[in-house]
């Protein structure tokens, strides 16, 4: 039997702490008119935005640089039936300011990968929402 209040929507804060604790998200966006999904590793900026590393000639540079993304984030434990799931829904722009650039390679993200010519993709926080889900068995 399953529990009436499995989910529970969280603040803005709330969902923003649980982002920075986890390394790894996906960035969804619009690939040659179909929907697209990739995991990256991510940060978070001070200004609560999130932050990509890649490299200049990404395909995720070319179609993300100006529009509206989504960015979710999530964590869950299959014993427990229980975890969380963020999502940041903002403008992607890519990070040209040499000076901001310069300090990001220095605090920003790290990549998983190897990267030429680093680019910093900066999705604004502009919608933030998030779900937790409790324990859903009453008696298992």
């Amino acid at each position: 039997m399953l529990k009436n209040d499995a989910f529970r929507s969280m603040d803005r804060q709330e969902c923003l702490r649980l982002l920075a604790k986890v390394p790894v998200g996906r960035v969804v966006y619009t690939r040659h008119a179909l929907p697209a999904v990739l995991p990256v590793n991510f940060a978070l900026d001070a200004d609560s935005s999130v932050l990509l590393r890649t490299s200049a000639g990404s395909d995720l540079v070319r179609a993300v640089d100006g529009v509206v993304v989504a960015f979710e984030a999530d964590e869950f434990d299959a014993d427990s039936r229980s975890g969380w799931s963020v999502v940041v829904t903002g403008r992607a722009t890519a990070v040209t300011d040499p000076a901001e650039h310069e300090q990001l390679m220095r605090t920003g993200p790290r990549s998983w990968m190897p990267i030429q010519q680093d680019v910093f993709i900066r999705i604004e926080a502009a919608m933030v929402t998030g779900r937790e889900l409790t324990d859903l068995r009453v008696n298992d």
